[in-house]
């Protein structure tokens, strides 16, 4: 085990690499004046375009500037942006947030798309299993922004339920119950369907049939025989959808005004400042090669069979 962790590690290196690389290719070689709009209607003066261009190093060739942003990332420094606010603050202020929401979200999809789906590839075709069947496609169907204003109107602004907004920061868990539902939601319809496929089509193996004539417990043959084999492509979509979840919380966050990196990352965008964009999306990075290892980990958990020699 010890072995294939520190392969898989060494594995991330140029993984990393690749991917910040590209990141800072994308947003830094974008076509357009880097500094319109940075001193109001008037063009800003040439002795501050050269203060920027030597404080951003953007003179230098492109693999020249990558070289020295990553050298400061690894060491915990992630840049000022054009206003000199420092994007280590920034993030640190915001990614607990987004961290607290993803985590709801996740939490919800994995209870609710498992509970669901075991109980629909156990039971198979039926009133229950066409109900699920129809409510998790239109949640597919349903675009997240339509979910979470339908639900912002309905339990907020008419029943009084929630609070409209979230602007406290650090968010309450209680708080996030309702915008981490709305985040997850479409990842709880695949869960579900995940689930209940994978239920379906393992209930009738070899394995499980031998613990039930052995005389297991009904519960016993499907918490620890079935369910653990079945469970394999359901980590597999959960520990690549933090990630997901984390990138993605823009409308979410947008819609429920809470302060987290989807709403940095938007803020980044519209005012181009480049190293935000860069160092939030680095972060993420980081989190869907981690939450990768993660998963690959919990297969020998999972799967007897697999080992990691």
């Amino acid at each position: 085990m010890g072995r294939y962790v520190l392969r898989r590690l060494l594995q991330l290196i140029p993984v990393f690499i690749g991917t910040t690389f590209l990141i800072y290719w994308l947003v830094w070689s974008l076509p357009g004046d880097a500094f319109a709009g940075k001193c109001g209607d008037r063009p800003c003066p040439d002795a501050y375009v050269q203060a920027m261009m030597d404080k951003f190093n953007l003179g230098d060739p492109l693999i020249v500037q990558y070289g020295k942003y990553m050298l400061n990332v690894l060491q915990g420094n992630f840049g000022e942006t054009f206003r000199g606010l420092d994007v280590g603050e920034l993030i640190g202020e915001a990614y607990p947030n987004t961290i607290r929401l993803a985590l709801v979200a996740l939490a919800i999809e994995a209870v609710i798309g498992l509970a669901a789906g075991v109980l629909t590839g156990l039971r198979g075709r039926g009133f229950l299993d066409n109900l699920v069947l129809v409510s998790t496609l239109f949640l597919i169907s349903l675009p997240v922004f339509v979910t979470g204003f339908v639900l912002q109107i309905t339990l907020g602004f008419e029943l009084k339920w929630i609070k409209t907004t979230v602007s406290a920061s650090p968010a309450p868990w209680e708080h996030l119950i309702v915008p981490g539902f709305v985040l997850g939601s479409l990842s709880m319809a695949y869960v579900t369907r995940l689930t209940r496929t994978s239920i379906a089509e393992n209930k009738r193996a070899d394995y499980v049939r031998t613990a039930t004539a052995k005389g297991l417990r009904q519960r016993r043959v499907v918490g620890v025989h079935l369910l653990r084999n079945s469970a394999i492509p359901v980590v597999t979509f959960l520990g690549t959808d933090l990630g997901a979840l984390m990138g993605g919380a823009i409308v979410t966050e947008g819609i429920f005004d809470i302060k987290g990196i989807g709403s940095l990352v938007y803020d980044g965008i519209i005012g181009k400042e480049g190293v935000t964009v860069t160092g939030v999306v680095t972060l993420l990075v980081m989190v869907y090669l981690l939450s990768n290892l993660l998963v690959d980990l919990l297969y020998a958990v999972l799967d007897p069979r697999i080992r990691y020699d």
